[in-house]
C-alpha cells in the first residue's frame, strides 16, 4: 500500500508530497515537531504532545496553524488511510516558504509549512530490547542551549547515533559539566534503591511527555523520585537504569561505557515502570 502523507492540507501519494526549496525548514532548521505513539490503533498521550507542540511554537514565536481538536482529526484520519495500527504519527511545522532565502524571519509572516505522516510499527510495545536492555556509551553535549523547545534541528543528535552505531551500542548520553543531560532522543535515568533520579526540568533537556507520565505513574506506585543531575559514574554504580522516549516507552539500560549496571541485566524497577506505562497508555489511548 502506498503510504499517504499530509502536505499543506492535502493528503496525497507519499511520491507526490513536496515542500519548497525555500522553505526556512529545509534552510534554516527553522520548525519544530512531534512524534505520537500508536498503539492498536489509538493515539498515545495525545494531549501532551498537542501541549508541548504549541509551547515549542510560542517559544520560536510561530502562530500554531490547527487547533488541538483539528490537530487530533488530521492525526485520526492519517492513522486511518495508512491502516496503522502500532507505529507513530510525525508532524513538522516550519516557518514556511518566505520566497527566497534570507536569516531574517518574514515580515509580515507566510503561511506555515505542515507535514505529516506515519510509520508503521508492528509490535512496537513488544521490542524485545525490553527484555535485553541497552547499552549507551557518553559524549560531550554541543547542542544549542534550548533543548527544551522541541526543533528539527537534529543533525548533533544524529551525529551522536552514528558514533553509538560505529561503537556496537544502542545510544548515547550527553554530558555536560560532568553530569548526564539526556539521551540522543530521550530522557535519562538511574534507579538506587526505590529511588529514580532524572535531571530536572530546564531548558537543558527536552520536556518529556513520556517523563512526564512515567513519574507520576511512579509516585503513584510509591516509588520516590528526585529530580536533579546525575554523573556517570553514579549511572555506572546504580542498581538500575533507564530511558523513557515516545516510541520506546520505559528502556532499561544495563551498561554505561562499557560498565554494566547493576547485575547487567533488566531489573524490576524498570520491568514494573514499563508495564504500569504500557497498562495505562492503553486505557487512556484516543
Amino acid at each position: 500500500m502506498t503510504r499517504i502523507v499530509y502536505v499543506n492540507g492535502a493528503f496525497v501519494p507519499e511520491a507526490e508530497a513536496m515542500v519548497s526549496v525555500f522553505d526556512r525548514g529545509f534552510l534554516m532548521a527553522d520548525g519544530v515537531y512531534e512524534v505520537t505513539s500508536v498503539l492498536g490503533g489509538k493515539l498515545i498521550d495525545f494531549a501532551g504532545h498537542a501541549a508541548r507542540l504549541s509551547r515549542s511554537l510560542s517559544e520560536l514565536e510561530m502562530a500554531n496553524p490547527h487547533t488541538d481538536a483539528e490537530w487530533l482529526a488530521l492525526h485520526r484520519e492519517l492513522v486511518a488511510q495508512n491502516a496503522v495500527v502500532d507505529g507513530m504519527v510525525y508532524l513538522q511545522v516550519t516557518r514556511g516558504n518566505p520566497g527566497d532565502r534570507d536569516f531574517a524571519y518574514p515580515n509580515p509572516p507566510v503561511p506555515p509549512t505542515v507535514v505529516m505522516f506515519t510509520q508503521s510499527k508492528p509490535g512496537l510495545a513488544e521490542n524485545p530490547a525490553a527484555k535485553t536492555g541497552w547499552r549507551v556509551i557518553s559524549t560531550p553535549d554541543l547542542r544549542w542551549g534550548r533543548r527544551d523547545i522541541k526543533t528539527v534541528q537534529l543533525l548533533y543528535p544524529s551525529m551522536a547515533k552514528m558514533a553509538a552505531k560505529a561503537a556496537h551500542v544502542d545510544d548515547c548520553w550527553f554530558v555536560e559539566e560532568g553530569v548526564v543531560t539526556e539521551g540522543t532522543s530521550n530522557n535519562a535515568y538511574v534507579v538506587k534503591g526505590n529511588k529514580i533520579i532524572t535531571r530536572q526540568l530546564s531548558h537543558d533537556i527536552l520536556h518529556g511527555i513520556t517523563r512526564a507520565a512515567v513519574l507520576r505513574f511512579a509516585a503513584e506506585a510509591q516509588m520516590e523520585v528526585e529530580e536533579r543531575p546525575f554523573t556517570l559514574a553514579e549511572a555506572q554504580g546504580a542498581d538500575e537504569a533507564f530511558i523513557t522516549s515516545a516510541s520506546a516507552f520505559v528502556m532499561p539500560v544495563v551498561e554505561v561505557d562499557g560498565k554494566a549496571v547493576g547485575t547487567g541485566k533488566p531489573g524490576a524497577v524498570v520491568a514494573r515502570l514499563r508495564e504500569i506505562y504500557l497498562d495505562e497508555m492503553r486505557k487512556s489511548a484516543i
